[in-house]
C-alpha cells in the first residue's frame, strides 16, 4: 500500500515554498490560483510557507465526476474572480495525473494574459500522461494508483487525512 505521510508531505510543502519564494523573490504582482477541490488544503499550507506576498483566487473544474476515472471532459465550475493581466501566475494542483484538466487550466489562464504562467503540483503520476505538459514545481512522483486524503478524493471522502494512500478498493 502507498503512503506519504503527514511529517513527510510537511518537509516538501515547505521546500516547494522556499523554491517559489526565491524564483518570485522580485514579483510584485504573484496570483496563486488553487484548483478546487483537490489542492485547497496544499494550497492553504504552501502559501503560508511563502516568503513573499500574494493574492489568493480559487478555479473549480470537473472531469473524474463520481469515478476514479478521468472523463476527459473539463467543465468549469467556479471561475477565477482576479484580474491576472500583467500578473505572475502560480497554478496550483494536488495531482498532475493524465494532463487534460492541467493543460485546459493553462491555455484558459494563458488567454487572459499573465506575465509568467508557472504550475506546482503536489503529487505527479507520470506514466499515466496523455499529453506533454509538465509542472515546474513537484513534490512527489507517485505511481498510478488511485491515491487518496491531503485535499484528494474518492466521492467526497477521505479529503481530511492529513496523510496521502492508495485506496482500498
Amino acid at each position: 500500500m502507498f503512503l506519504i505521510d503527514e511529517e513527510t508531505i510537511k518537509q516538501k510543502v515547505k521546500e516547494l515554498a522556499q523554491k517559489i519564494s526565491k524564483d518570485y523573490e522580485n514579483s510584485d504582482n504573484l496570483v496563486v490560483i488553487g484548483v478546487l477541490k483537490g489542492a485547497f488544503i496544499f494550497l492553504a499550507d504552501l502559501v503560508r510557507e511563502l516568503k513573499i506576498p500574494c493574492k489568493v483566487d480559487f478555479i473549480k473544474v470537473s472531469s473524474y465526476g463520481q469515478s476514479t476515472q478521468s472523463s476527459g471532459i473539463v467543465r468549469i465550475e467556479l471561475d477565477t474572480s482576479i484580474d491576472i493581466a500583467n500578473s505572475d501566475v502560480l497554478i496550483v494542483e494536488d495531482i498532475l495525473d493524465t494532463g487534460l484538466t492541467l493543460k485546459y487550466i493553462k491555455e484558459l489562464i494563458l488567454s487572459r494574459n499573465p506575465r509568467s504562467l508557472k504550475i506546482a503540483v503536489l503529487l505527479d503520476k507520470v506514466e499515466r500522461r496523455k499529453i506533454d505538459i509538465s509542472a515546474d514545481y513537484v513534490g512527489f512522483v507517485v505511481p498510478d494508483k488511485f491515491l487518496v486524503g491531503y485535499g484528494l478524493d474518492f466521492s467526497e471522502n477521505y479529503r481530511n487525512i492529513p496523510y496521502i494512500k492508495e485506496l482500498e478498493t
